[in-house]
């Protein structure tokens, strides 16, 4: 039996989107299908280890007009080398990019799946092309699969003819080892006192300035906290010098690959996002048993159900506050909501179900295809 063909297109690959892709690329090629992956060249030391074939296309995170029609034009070409029955592309320049490359296919095309993982930027140019990517992706795309609820809403009221669910779970590495938590321990500093912490990209949706914000409540507290910050973005040297013109005792880890050790190590997460789709370090938290302090927004609350962690709106520094020190000065409260965040874990998605849910799609998508070439002639 020939195998399904499977294109997956990247474009940036920050935060979890890239170990996402991978992940699945992976895991698709052990289930007997053929896939292959196109993305820019930064994109390429995540599939570096893998056994799926990595094709440079120059996918910008950024409008240039004459750099992204010739990314097109490679992408149009490199698409009809490899002939996959289902292209799955993600993130909408991602997606936008496939579709203009499959457009105007003299033959019945691939289906064309991309799978949404982000919400609209916050200032208003960047806002304005996002738009215009949504509605390319939502008028050419077979299918689109969102990473959270209000992004498939928002996908279906733009025109999608078919909108889902995606399936992005969290990596399971299992629990780290004593040697481990002891280095991240002595990365911190705490010596004994609290420790708060976030991670994640330091860029302005993940709402790093609002933690700092919140910061100087808890600094009077005894003993008082510190707050680990782990993760490198565009907003590190912005972020740092807030910190330190307000005297906040805040630890900038950097870009970390022992999230579970450093989880292990605190003593409440804190997730001051001002957008969020499946959080990984939500995820990664609840596994962890951790009391978690989180922006009621965009897939967070699907993750953690209401007793899943303490949540409060976005963008309000003495909320935040609050609800940090009301479980850093309750440890009963800190108890019930590290047993109720392990007790939610357990509904969370495994790697493997992700592999599943994708393969089942490029599975239906692929019989679709086929049942549509043989009610009409292909040209």
């Amino acid at each position: 039996m020939i195998p399904l063909r499977v294109a997956l297109v990247v474009g940036t690959t920050a935060g979890g989107t890239g170990s996402h892709v991978a992940m699945l690329a992976d895991g698709c090629r052990e289930r007997g299908l053929a896939v292959t992956v196109l993305g820019p060249g930064s994109a390429a030391p995540l599939f570096a280890a893998s056994a799926v074939p990595f094709v440079t296309v120059d996918v910008g995170d950024r409008p240039r007009p004459v750099a992204d029609a010739a990314a097109i034009a490679a992408l149009r070409k490199r698409l009809r080398e490899a002939a996959p029955d289902v292209v799955h592309a993600h993130g909408l320049r991602a997606g936008a990019f496939a579709a203009a490359a499959l457009a105007g296919a003299t033959r019945l095309g691939p289906a064309l799946l991309v799978t949404v993982h982000n919400a609209a930027p916050a200032s208003a140019p960047a806002a304005a092309v996002y738009r215009v990517l949504e509605l390319i992706v939502a008028r050419r795309a077979t299918a689109v699969l969102c990473a959270s609820g209000d992004l498939a809403d928002r996908m279906r009221r733009l025109g999608a003819r078919e909108t889902g669910l995606a399936v992005v779970a969290a990596p399971e590495p299992g629990p780290p080892s004593a040697e481990a938590v002891s280095r991240a321990r002595a990365d911190i500093g705490a010596a004994g006192r609290p420790v708060l912490l976030a991670a994640g990209r330091l860029a302005p949706q993940k709402g790093f300035g609002v933690l700092l914000d919140a910061a100087p409540a808890w600094q009077a507290r005894r003993p008082a906290p510190v707050l680990a910050i782990a993760g490198e973005g565009p907003l590190a040297g912005e972020l740092s010098a807030t910190a330190r013109a307000a005297r906040l005792d805040v630890v900038f880890l950097g870009p970390r690959d022992d999230i579970p050790a450093l989880l292990a190590a605190a003593d409440v997460v804190v997730v001051p996002s001002l957008w969020e789709a499946r959080a990984l370090i939500v995820q990664e938290a609840l596994r962890a048993g951790k009391p978690i302090v989180a922006t009621r927004v965009g897939g967070i609350p699907e993750i953690t159900g209401e007793d899943g962690a303490r949540l409060v709106p976005p963008g309000d520094p003495g909320l935040l506050a609050m609800a940090v020190l009301s479980v850093l000065d309750d440890q009963n409260r800190a108890a019930r909501l590290g047993a109720a965040a392990l007790a939610r874990s357990r509904a969370l998605a495994a790697e493997s179900d992700a592999v599943t849910a994708a393969v089942s799609a490029y599975q239906r998508l692929a019989a679709r295809r086929i049942r549509q070439a043989g009610a009409r002639p292909v040209g």
